[in-house]
């Protein structure tokens, strides 16, 4: 064997997992996900199973970081806790299959933002109506906050559209409209 050809191979690799566990990091980090969360779930995504331990050594965080990341991805159901019985420590495991990801993380956002947005039109389209009712209002300030209410009704399509495509993702009905393709 090669010892330098092989030290040097070994350094390709973590190059290369380096890499993908960035990339991971800043694609969550686009979806709101902390950098540090992104860059465990990168971590675990490369690896079988680890320990809060071995996370914690592995990537130099504090403790209270690692367990609110870890907690983050276990409620976003992309890391499941582990039981071995014999062990006295738990471990966990990433989800390694980005589609099982995708249909349970991105319609959790997407419900999310459907439920924040209508909740904040309602309550904005209530006052909006009160304005519009009051007779003793200029007709110019009425008939502006007409407008914003129907401007506000106009987006509800898009809300009930979301809902609707955030459903189909987390069934799994959207396969039968853009099937997953072997590339093999």
């Amino acid at each position: 064997m090669d010892e330098p050809r092989d030290l040097s191979a070994k350094e390709a690799i973590a190059q290369a997992k380096d890499l993908v566990i960035d990339s991971i990091a800043e694609t969550m980090d686009l979806y709101g996900i902390t950098r540090s969360a992104g860059i465990l779930y990168g971590t675990m995504y490369l690896s079988d199973e680890m320990t809060l331990d071995e996370m914690r050594e592995e990537l130099q965080m504090s403790k209270p970081s690692m367990s609110t990341s870890v907690k983050k991805l276990q409620d976003l159901n992309i890391v499941k806790k582990t039981f071995h019985r014999g062990r006295r420590k738990h471990s966990f495991v990433a989800e390694k299959d980005f589609f099982t990801f995708f249909t349970s993380f991105f319609p959790q956002k997407w419900e999310r933002e459907v439920k924040v947005n209508l909740a904040a039109i309602q309550d904005a389209q209530q006052a909006l109506q009160n304005v519009a009712e009051d007779d003793g209002l200029e007709q110019s300030v009425k008939e502006e906050a007409k407008a914003l209410y129907e401007q506000l009704e106009q987006s509800k399509p898009y809300y009930d559209w979301l809902m609707r495509l955030a459903q189909a993702v987390q069934s799994g009905e959207i396969f039968k409209f853009i099937p997953i393709e072997d590339k093999k």
